[in-house]
């Protein structure tokens, strides 16, 4: 399937569906407190991506079970929301909200800290968002895709962190899951050219320790296989004629 370059219309109806996910997401993240379980998390994505004429891309795909992924300490990616995870005080949590609006998809997350997290929690959440905003960066018609890992490595490696490699960005828009995949290790220079009307997201996975990860038995839960602490931050990002659009930021200078 060849990615596809969006139109005014479509690229008018992903800003709207990037929205919701992001405002979603900031109602759940002011939220979140020690005490609370990630089934907790699960009915605050459902209901306000209910209130906002939404549904959750997530619910049903590919057999997953929940409206959101959670992923808390050493999870990498894909928690499974559960009764019986609990969020700590020190704990960090990545919240993965996708959300399909008249046809459309909008994909964001962020790691937010339950209370005051140890230091090297903190510093591994503070470097996957610099990663993320590195990547951003490098986004402008004519560049290329391996520009976005390049930009990952380097922000990683300079903080003495780790990019998990065996998960990725991706291509979005009538489906949550298009071409094409957006590697988050890269060489710059390399891979497909970007143009305007190409939306996808960044999304990196870092990690203190060796980027190595293990599913779970659930088949969706990915985990540092040597337990350390992961982090992961989102967004939608739109090449525009200009540079690239944030679609799932709500700052409007972003």
């Amino acid at each position: 399937m060849a990615v596809v370059v969006h139109g005014p219309s479509e690229i008018a109806a992903l800003r709207r569906a990037g929205r919701v996910a992001a405002q979603t997401l900031a109602h759940v993240g002011a939220q979140l407190r020690a005490g609370m379980t990630t089934a907790d998390i699960d009915a605050l994505v459902r209901a306000d991506t209910r209130a906002r004429g939404a549904t959750p891309s997530q619910l049903g795909y590919n057999g997953f079970p929940a409206a959101v992924c959670t992923s808390r300490n050493e999870v990498v990616c894909h928690g499974i929301p559960s009764t019986k995870v609990r969020l700590d005080a020190g704990d960090i949590v990545n919240v993965d909200v996708t959300s399909e609006l008249a046809g459309f998809h909008g994909d964001t997350s962020i790691t937010f800290a339950i209370g005051e997290p140890p230091a090297d929690a903190m510093r591994v959440l503070a470097a996957a968002q610099a990663c993320l905003a590195a990547a951003i960066a490098v986004v402008r018609p004519g560049a290329r895709l391996g520009d976005i890992g390049a930009a990952i490595v380097a922000e990683a490696t300079r903080r003495a962190c780790t990019v998990v490699e065996e998960f990725c960005g991706h291509g979005i828009g009538r489906k949550m899951h298009m071409p094409p995949q957006v590697s988050h290790v890269g060489r710059a220079g390399t891979g497909l050219r970007l143009a305007p009307g190409m939306c996808f997201t960044i999304e990196p996975m870092i990690t203190l320790g060796r980027p190595r990860v293990v599913v779970l038995a659930d088949g969706w839960t990915a985990v540092t296989a040597d337990g350390s602490p992961s982090a992961q931050f989102e967004h939608t990002v739109l090449v525009t004629e200009g540079a690239v659009e944030v679609l799932t930021s709500l700052d409007p200078h972003a």
